[in-house]
């Protein structure tokens, strides 16, 4: 045997990758030990049965259609097909062949695949849990807005009937109008959210050109009662810039729950504060909401912060979706949200919007 002949055999038995000549009668010819180690079978059971015996059945089909097209001198690429181990585990194999029709013999090299296979399995499985979860909980936020507008209505309904005229304490016709203002605001929040699930569902949720301040104001005006009984100052300033496109739906939720937020989270003793304000660096547009509450330990909550049912405080009425909410929002608009937070200290949202 020559030098040239030595490296070349050299190779052939070192090579992880599986190389083997195969003859047009369908048994191997000549492999290396990487198929011997893939499959779990002695050289000499390797090359005493048919190829096909050792074939996933599924696949059987499918690999004899592409044998008789290798005998047609029709080479084969990037073929994937499994085969079974000596030990009964399934193996995945991608090939690529040339037939040498003047020898009656086909050349082929494998890589083993199956830890990409199992991979993708993986990811194809999560990527399905994950769209029946969202699937669940579009179908579960429709159906609540949706089947909370009779109660409402009803409220509504009760509320004209009563002859404000007659009521002769000033303090409780204040209250009847605030409920009054109150379920009509109610009424057209879960008139848009279904209006923009119903739209999402077909597409996407309309963009238009909304007002921060507008925006804010509709919601400082439902939740009056509660800012005003929790001692809560807002301070907005949207000079920085006064309009985006996005939802409007979306802009309420994204003030409503991190407006609230601050307040249910605020330090016991200590009044909460929040402000709200705009910023421009050349195209990044930044919306910032920051308060003084209890805050986050980052270290610890990490990226579960958006996290659907993730609760950081131990509060009787938390429910883990709110932040949640935001962030989807966000992004369902193609912009980015992160946190900057400490323990007592309070929390800033930075939201980039699109561009």
């Amino acid at each position: 045997m020559g030098k040239t002949d030595f490296n070349y055999q050299l190779l052939f038995d070192l090579s992880p990758d599986l190389l083997c000549i195969a003859g047009y009668d369908g048994y191997f010819k000549r492999i290396n030990p990487a198929v011997s180690q893939a499959l779990g079978y002695t050289m000499e059971e390797l090359y005493s049965r048919p190829i096909n015996d050792f074939v996933y059945d599924d696949d059987k089909q499918v690999t004899a259609d592409m044998r008789q097209k290798l005998t047609e001198s029709v080479p084969l690429l990037n073929f994937e097909n499994r085969y079974i181990t000596k030990s009964g585990e399934i193996v995945w194999l991608a090939w690529t062949a040339y037939p040498v029709h003047s020898q009656q013999l086909i050349f082929a090299i494998a890589k083993n695949v199956t830890h990409k296979k199992r991979e993708e399995e993986k990811r194809n499985s999560l990527l399905a849990n994950l769209s029946q979860a969202n699937r669940d909980l579009k179908q579960l936020t429709y159906t609540t807005s949706h089947d909370l507008r009779s109660p409402v209505n009803n409220l509504l309904a009760i509320i004209s009937l009563i002859d404000i005229s007659r009521v002769k304490d000033q303090k409780t016709v204040e209250l009847l109008e605030i409920l009054k203002l109150s379920g009509s605001k109610l009424q057209q929040t879960l008139n848009s959210y279904v209006d923009v699930l119903s739209e999402k569902h077909r597409l996407h949720a309309a963009m238009e050109e909304v007002s921060f301040a507008e925006i804010l104001q509709g919601v400082l005006d439902d939740i009056g009662t509660l800012i005003r009984s929790s001692n809560t100052t807002i301070h907005a300033d949207f000079s920085g810039w006064e309009t985006v496109m996005f939802n409007r739906a979306y802009l309420e939720s994204i003030f409503l729950n991190l407006i609230t937020n601050a307040i249910k989270y605020s330090v016991p003793g200590r009044p909460p504060v929040v402000s709200i304000y705009s910023t421009q660096e050349g195209s990044k547009k930044q919306l910032i909401v920051a308060d003084n509450g209890q805050g986050f330990d980052l270290e610890k909550v990490k990226d579960k912060i958006f996290g659907l049912g993730q609760k950081f405080h131990q509060h009787s009425d938390s429910k883990g979706i709110g932040l949640y909410l935001v962030h989807s929002h966000v992004t369902d608009m193609g912009g980015q949200i992160h946190v900057e937070s400490r323990v007592n200290e309070g929390t800033k949202f930075v939201i980039t919007f699109r561009d």
